[in-house]
């Protein structure tokens, strides 16, 4: 069982669907999970939603985090970046759209500094929760 906090945007329903059934996907796996759109209030102040999600960065052992986008949601960036050296992040793609190399899928910096990248293209939302538990036997 890992501690996981699940990094990606929550802007859109299809965005906060997709997210609730990953996360369903690996509780049932008997993971922890942390999802901010489970634990931030909708009528909650900038600063309460930000000290939320921190807590939740500091609760968990390793990110999980969404890069889809033609550039990856820059909450979620820096959430990676927070812990970088301290925690494992894992990184899943499953947009489509991708740089050319030698770049890679999306920004440098954020799958350089990971621990894993899990391609995702193309699978469904149980598949994607598959790889990112076989990605977590490697961290």
């Amino acid at each position: 069982m890992t501690k996981i906090y699940m990094a990606g945007p929550l802007f859109t329903t299809a965005e906060r669907d997709f997210n609730a059934a990953l996360a369903a996907q690996l509780r049932a796996a008997g993971h922890e999970i942390w999802l901010p759109q489970e634990s931030e209030q909708r009528d909650a102040t900038a600063l309460s939603i930000f000290a939320t999600d921190v807590q939740g960065i500091d609760w968990c052992e390793v990110i999980v985090a969404c890069m889809d986008g033609p550039d990856p949601d820059s909450g979620t960036c820096w959430e990676c970046g927070s812990v970088w050296r301290r925690k494992p992040v894992i990184l899943y793609r499953t947009d489509i759209r991708s740089e050319s190399d030698p770049f890679g899928p999306y920004n440098l910096m954020l799958h350089q500094a990971a621990a894993v990248v899990v391609d995702c293209k193309w699978l469904s939302v149980p598949a994607i929760a598959e790889k990112i538990i076989e990605a977590l036997l490697h961290v």
